[in-house]
């Protein structure tokens, strides 16, 4: 069937834009996978798909485009929707519904946006597709660039961990180094992950890494993920608000690799391994942390180790270090609420601490006095 679309300046008041310059054309692809064409200097976009399958609106310059996808769609037509975006960005909207993704959907070039419809909107991993869900910044072991401005908001990744048979994406080449996270952030910065349920993954929730810089994540539910609800490496300036992090065999929240000068913020931790796991990690704030029913620590901080022919020692500047907790409330935790385990992770302080009903008591040193109590 041939539709006739028309691409409109305002979407509410349906007013058509000028044409401007001479002709341009733009691929777009419907859920079918056939070809449409976009004439922006006719203002008319001739798709070969039926009625309703996909509406692209787009404005002469002062807002960017975006992309509303359809029920049917695939990962395939998603990522492709995601590519056409013009070089200045745009956004891509999913309906609600579940989506079954074989391969990641992958947004790597600046001020790329993908929004789903809240949790009605669900990526589903599919049996044997063995990759992450999403990735934000190059799809390869080591990035050469960092991608900046993107943002992931408002749906649910269920990543069918029981049907997924390895860890890493890729046996071998680029990838082999990519966990199958639900969301896998690395080489980004200012950027946005808001309003993300992320279940049932093959390693973790969501992972950041490989420099990133300046990340906002709010609202994040992670459970039921093989490792960590939320896991961050090579991490800074960044803050995390406003985390459900729960029966994560891992940690709640594990921090490895210099994660330093960032914000973690209004987080409920319940019936993880651990609550928090630190290493590498220095000058972090933590406020409103509540951590509960962990079946051993609820903080675990520590430095990482190496193993020489002299025997094993501290790795260096891997220790945990000038890192404040406001207001930590725990209780039932399996083992001692806040472990110190080495001596080199000194100048942290916890400020208003409420700790109740723990099998091993609160704090756990080293030796006396790595942390200041206030």
């Amino acid at each position: 069937m041939l539709a006739v679309y028309f691409f409109v300046d305002d979407i509410a008041s349906q007013t058509p834009m000028e044409p401007k310059g001479k002709l341009a054309m733009k691929t777009y692809f419907n859920h079918t996978g056939r070809l449409g064409v976009v004439v922006t200097g006719l203002v008319l976009v001739l798709l070969l798909l039926p009625l309703s399958t996909i509406f692209a609106s787009t404005n002469s310059g002062t807002r960017p485009v975006v992309i509303k996808l359809t029920a049917g769609i695939t990962d395939r037509e998603i990522q492709l929707a995601l590519n056409s975006l013009p070089d200045a960005g745009g956004e891509v909207v999913l309906p609600p519904g579940t989506i079954q993704i074989r391969q990641p959907i992958i947004l790597q070039r600046n001020a790329q946006t993908l929004r789903g419809a809240g949790k009605s909107t669900i990526l589903r991993l599919a049996d044997d597709a063995n990759c992450p869900a999403i990735i934000l910044g190059e799809p390869v072991n080591h990035p050469q660039r960092v991608v900046c401005h993107l943002r992931v908001s408002d749906l649910a990744i269920d990543g069918n961990r029981l049907q997924q048979q390895r860890e890493l994406w890729q046996l071998t080449g680029e990838g082999s180094e990519i966990r199958n996270n639900g969301i896998t952030v690395q080489s980004v910065s200012d950027s946005t992950v808001e309003n993300i349920i992320c279940g049932n993954c093959r390693s973790g929730g969501l992972v950041t890494t490989l420099g990133v810089t300046r990340l906002l994540v709010r609202g994040l539910t992670a459970f039921g993920n093989q490792f960590d609800g939320l896991a961050c490496y090579l991490t800074t300036d960044s803050v995390f608000e406003n985390l459900s992090l729960h029966d994560n065999p891992g940690a709640g929240i594990s921090l490895d690799l210099a994660f330093n000068h960032n914000v973690i913020s209004n987080a409920v931790l319940c019936a993880n391994d651990l609550g928090i796991f630190m290493r590498a990690s220095r000058a972090n704030q933590f406020h409103n942390i509540t951590i509960s029913n962990s079946h051993h620590f609820g903080v675990f901080m520590a430095h990482a180790e190496l193993y020489t022919a002299g025997g094993v020692r501290p790795a260096p500047a891997s220790e945990c270090t000038q890192n404040a907790f406001t207001n930590l409330s725990a209780m039932n935790c399996g083992s001692a609420v806040f472990r110190v385990n080495n001596t080199s992770c000194t100048n942290n302080v916890i400020i208003s601490p409420q700790f109740a009903v723990n099998a091993k008591g609160g704090l756990s040193e080293a030796r006396p006095d790595l942390v200041s109590v206030q």
